[in-house]
């Protein structure tokens, strides 16, 4: 059923069982085997131009090489990936799967702090355990020679290659801008680093329920203003959302998150010019706003401004100063999680400042709140309470003005719940719906809106930015709630940004040739203050690549998830030492086949993943605008009702089970335990069942080689045929479990089904045994068995008389004759209720059925004395006979 591979195991092939143990001892069998992948160079693989169709890359995010190393919730995730890969080799493909370590970040700086250690000495010996003591010895089956770590100058110098490139292109750029700084990692986030937590613990207010917190160490964290470098990420906004239509193979959860992280939104800038002091109207200073409904624009009663925003401090009148500036120093210490919360509480104070409402000529003041971020939109909106719920709390808090614009339609049932009373007009003669009870945000009729009064607000979002348009205060714009990626890191270990600062020449780059630009060893640690680069005056001081004067490196390193964003590409050409990689490499392997990571990177890390495929592309270097074809999320391990964590102290060592029960027995119980996308619970127990089984199958190639020498008896025709139909039904269902929806457990458990059914004929009577029969199901057993449980799968499989390694065996195809039964058992109903069970031949008419069924002994005691008044046959299924 197999076919040799040209690279063979060492050793003797063992054909008779005078020489197999009875006994299944899988760390000796392991280490054997994993010594063997590693001298025959089994897994390497290289570009072969007439096996391009039959690519296929297999990828698993790659670890953290944290001092916490790794426990079964990580090996779950690697287990689920080499498990397809070694199925996809099996069925002819020309595998890649590669393995490397996300080395750069703070974890290994803080140890380097609280331990006295370089950061680089920490994450190499980090990397030596998890790589030879925990991954190898789990069988997966890497191509060890395009391992790569991202601390390494060899990886790093292509980071800044693309610094540059990036630079070069307009999409790198640096400015001050406001800030998530970490006072706990001493550093800046991005915003897709702030992660929304609860607050915790006896201080913590109904009102700060809501926090935006540090993604890798929870701190909360708080607003600077300081000089960052950024990506220009939302230059690919609309392609990248675009895009996610064309990604039908991944995760619509997935998805679903990237679409509302880009936040598109189609609408109207709108200018409101701000009123002189003077009073004279129609001032040069106007304050734009972006709206997604201009429908609206005549329910406008004020309009807000971002505290942060630059016209804050120009428009602010004297009175009102010393309010406001005690009000932005109160936000600037929430996160922008909180300030956007829907739980929080909308603050705000006005800064004396009046605004023209281009549409009504009314004067509305401008305020400033809590609840808007100049970083989104224009840093301004625009108050219409009567048909924003926000808007509508606010009004209501400061007793601001609520002008009612778009009504319920007549026959609206809500329509009572927004009624109005007579309405009241303020001094200035702007109309007041005094007794609007609650915010109308549906579409509706236009009213109190001059001539598009009667027009349906659907029709007056088009028709008023037509008029804005015309009358030269708005047009029609698409926004993002995308922001550019912000990279800077006031940290050590990451990589050095290939810039320069000169008094003359302002902020120049590094010309290619000076790269590697490499982390200087000599830094002091401390936690606290600016980067630790500062410390290393040597290093910061250098001369201007563009006129030789004096000039200083840039101290901040990049964002580590730089790293992550391409290192799939440097898998394809991984030792090149002139280009990141060779073009012509990537389009033999990329796209990505299959990626399998956890669902909590959607949006940093696969997000940015993106970003860079589609430049890279663009400049001509990768052969697809995405990277992977195929995205699969993993459920997470869970071990005491809480998710695996060393520390949570509930983490399960791979190491510690391969002692006790070997690393198949690990693997096969990961994927058998719960559907891959779901959440596994770890029992203890299931791991010793697990070991059962796969010793029961030992037993049972055993008792396959010695019963061999028999001959079929004249009574094994009949017991041969069910087990050739036991082993094609395993076949056909553990094939289509891995082809759709990667069903490990299901898949596994007809593996199981089809060992029983193996054990069950091994032990019929001398004469019933069929040899042929079982060395065919023991055969398929091995091949079926050999993607989960890959060393079990080499060593029967060498036991059997093979001599290539079952990892490039042909995997088995079931043969529909098999599936074929020349009798089939139906269910016997009499009135309705299961009374007997009768077997028929398959080919029986339904006359002969009922025949069948009427002489059956159960049925006749069930129908005795009755009238039968007819027999329902069902094909394939029951006989339902109805009496009275």
């Amino acid at each position: 059923m197999g076919f040799p591979r040209s690279r063979d195991p060492p050793g003797p092939i063992r054909t008779k069982v005078q020489e197999m143990q009875e006994r299944y001892e899988p760390q000796a069998i392991e280490r054997r085997w994993q010594e063997a992948w590693s001298s025959e160079r089994v897994f390497e693989v290289t570009e072969d131009p007439s096996r391009q169709a039959d690519t296929f890359y297999a990828l698993t995010m790659f670890p953290y090489p944290s001092g916490d190393r790794l426990h079964m919730g990580h090996m779950r995730t690697y287990t689920i990936t080499d498990a397809i890969a070694r199925y996809q080799r099996m069925r002819g493909r020309h595998v890649l799967q590669p393995m490397g370590w996300d080395a750069f970040g703070l974890p290994a700086e803080n140890a380097a702090i609280k331990r006295g250690i370089h950061p680089a000495k920490w994450t190499w010996e980090n990397i030596e355990y998890i790589r030879d003591q925990q991954m190898k010895r789990m069988g997966f089956s890497y191509d060890w020679t395009r391992e790569i770590a991202t601390c390494s100058p060899d990886y790093y110098r292509w980071n800044q290659w693309f610094f540059l490139k990036l630079h070069e292109h307009g999409l790198a750029y640096r400015k001050e801008a406001a800030v998530n700084w970490c006072p706990s990692c001493a550093t800046v986030l991005a915003n897709e680093q702030v992660i929304d937590t609860r607050a915790e613990g006896p201080g913590a207010e109904k009102a700060a329920a809501t926090q935006g917190r540090c993604w890798r160490c929870e701190s909360v964290v708080e607003k600077k203003k300081l000089m960052q470098w950024f990506f220009r990420v939302t230059d690919y906004a609309d392609e990248l959302l675009t895009a996610i239509d064309e990604l039908p193979q991944w995760p619509e959860k997935v998805r679903a998150i990237q679409r509302h992280w880009i936040g598109k939104s189609t609408g109207a800038e709108l200018v409101f010019r701000v009123k002189e002091p003077s009073g004279r109207a129609g001032g040069s200073t106007e304050i734009r706003v972006f709206t997604t409904r201009p429908d609206t624009a005549c329910g406008v009663t004020y309009v807000v401004l971002a505290p942060e925003h630059p016209l804050v401090q120009e428009l602010t009148t004297l009175e009102h100063r010393e309010a406001v500036e005690a009000f932005i120093g109160r936000v600037a210490a929430k996160s922008e999680i909180e300030r956007t919360s829907a739980e929080g509480e909308k603050e705000g104070v006005p800064i004396g400042a009046m605004v023209t409402n281009p549409f009504t000529g009314d004067e509305v003041p401008v305020w400033i709140a809590n609840y808007v971020l100049y970083e989104y939109g224009t840093g301004a909106v625009m108050g219409v309470p009567a048909h924003d719920e926000r808007d509508f709390d606010f009004a209501r808090k400061y007793g601001l003005p609520i002008r009612q614009v778009i009504l319920p339609p007549n026959d609206d049932p809500g329509a009572a719940s927004v009624a109005v009373a007579q309405p009241a007009t303020t001094p200035g003669g702007l109309r007041l719906d005094v007794g609007l009870l609650q915010a109308f945000t549906e579409p509706g009729i236009m009213a109190n809106s001059g001539s598009f009064d009667g027009m349906p607000s659907a029709d007056a979002i088009a028709a008023m930015t037509r008029h804005a348009e015309q009358g030269g205060f708005g047009r029609a714009r698409v926004t993002y709630r995308l922001r550019d990626w912000l990279i800077s890191r006031q940290r050590y270990w990451g990589t050095p940004i290939p810039m320069v600062h000169c008094p003359a020449c302002g902020t120049v780059p590094l010309p290619e040739s000076a790269l590697p630009l490499i982390l200087p060893e000599n830094v002091q640690f401390t936690g606290h203050g600016k980067s630790p680069l500062l410390s290393a005056p040597d290093w910061v001081n250098t001369t201007c690549p563009k006129c030789g004067g004096r000039a200083q490196r840039e101290t901040d390193t990049m964002d580590g998830f730089i790293c992550s964003s391409w290192y799939f590409m440097r898998y394809v050409d991984a030792r090149n030492d002139r280009a990141p990689f060779d073009p012509a490499k990537a389009r033999y392997w990329l796209p990505v086949d299959l990626y399998v990571g956890g669902v909590e990177h959607a949006i940093m890390h696969l997000l940015y993943f993106r970003f860079f495929t589609r430049f890279c592309h663009k400049l001509g270097l990768v052969p697809a605008p995405e990277p992977v074809t195929r995205l699969f999320t993993q459920g997470t391990v869970r071990y005491n009702g809480q998710r695996m964590s060393k520390s949570k102290g509930n983490a399960v060592s791979p190491n510690d089970l391969a002692d006790e029960f070997g690393a198949d027995t690990a693997r096969v119980f990961t994927l058998f335990a719960a559907p891959p996308e779901s959440d596994l619970d770890w029992v203890d127990s299931g791991v010793e069942g697990m070991f059962r089984f796969l010793n029961r199958v030992w037993r049972n190639v055993y008792d396959v080689l010695r019963l061999e020498g028999r001959e079929a008896g004249p009574q094994s025709a009949a017991a041969a045929k069910e087990m050739r139909r036991q082993t094609h039904a395993a076949i056909k269902k553990v094939t289509e479990d891995l082809d759709r929806e990667f069903s490990f457990n299901t898949a596994i458990s007809a593996i199981m089904v089809l060992s029983n059914a193996l054990g069950d004929h091994l032990r019929l009577a001398a004469g019933e045994h069929d040899p042929a029969a079982a060395r065919e199901a023991a055969e398929a057993l091995v091949l079926l068995l050999a993607p989960f449980a890959p060393h079990l799968g080499e060593e029967l499989w060498r036991e059997l008389g093979h001599p290539g390694f079952v990892a490039f065996a042909r995997w088995p195809v079931h043969d529909p004759a098999a599936l074929v039964t020349d009798e089939i058992e139906l269910a016997v109903q009499v009135n309705g209720k299961l009374r007997s069970h009768v077997v028929v031949p398959t080919a029986a008419d339904a006359d002969r059925i009922r025949e069948i069924v009427l002489a059956d002994s159960q049925t006749m005691a069930q129908i005795d004395g009755k009238q039968v008044v007819k027999v329902v046959v069902v094909p394939g299924r029951l006989v339902n006979v109805v009496v009275r």
